[in-house]
């Protein structure tokens, strides 16, 4: 298969030196594009502004990303190849209406308004361009006690083939309590896992789909 996979935070600018951003580490996302890539697929990762630790595998193909805006433009240059799209990019949901061109000044104790718009629904946007037989899997960060129902929820409202629901402790941390949901009516809990052991387990999921 051909698969795609976006993974990291975007960074979304305020100024010359400053940016909207989140937490997210990018280490699921690489995981699953590093699992792909060893068995045997045909893998592209869109990865944003993280650290990297140690390599990636030699046959993968690496673009990097920055803005929400920027990622877009890859996804419009990398869908239509692919025959499952893995987003687990944490887009931020929100960007300022005008970035300065320069450095903003700090004027003593006077206070700075910013203006926010929201960023496109990337996940949405591609899934409305799918073709038959390509595949789009989301990914949902939810306050446990309302996961599943706002995971259901976003799949049905952005038209994706599959959701991986978890809590918001997944953020940063090494290890994930997925809850995987098909738009046929699939559902598993493979409990909690190591992110590694959860992107092999993720990747024979995808050849299902």
């Amino acid at each position: 298969m051909r698969i795609l996979v976006t993974a990291g935070p975007t960074r979304e600018p305020i100024d010359a030196v400053r940016f909207i951003s989140n937490r997210s580490s990018g280490r699921m996302g690489i995981a699953i594009a590093q699992e792909a890539a060893k068995a045997g697929h045909d893998v592209t990762l869109l990865l944003g502004p993280v650290l990297m630790h140690g390599s990636l595998h030699e046959k993968m193909r690496v673009y990097r990303f920055g803005s929400s805006a920027e990622l877009k433009q890859m996804l419009e240059a990398h869908f239509s190849d692919c025959d499952v799209l893995v987003m687990t990019a944490a887009v931020a949901d929100y960007r300022t209406e005008q970035a300065s061109q320069g450095k903003i000044k700090r004027q003593s104790d006077a206070e700075l308004t910013l203006r926010l718009q929201p960023t496109p629904d990337l996940v949405a946007a591609v899934a409305s361009t799918k073709r038959p037989g390509q595949s789009v899997v989301a990914f949902a960060l939810e306050e446990p006690l309302e996961m599943e129902s706002r995971a259901l929820s976003k799949m049905k409202l952005k038209g994706v083939d599959a959701v991986v629901a978890n809590p918001l402790g997944t953020m940063e941390g090494e290890q994930i309590t997925p809850l995987w949901l098909t738009a046929v009516g699939g559902r598993e809990e493979p409990g909690r896992m190591s992110k590694d052991d959860f992107a092999a387990w993720l990747v024979d999921r995808l050849q299902g789909l």
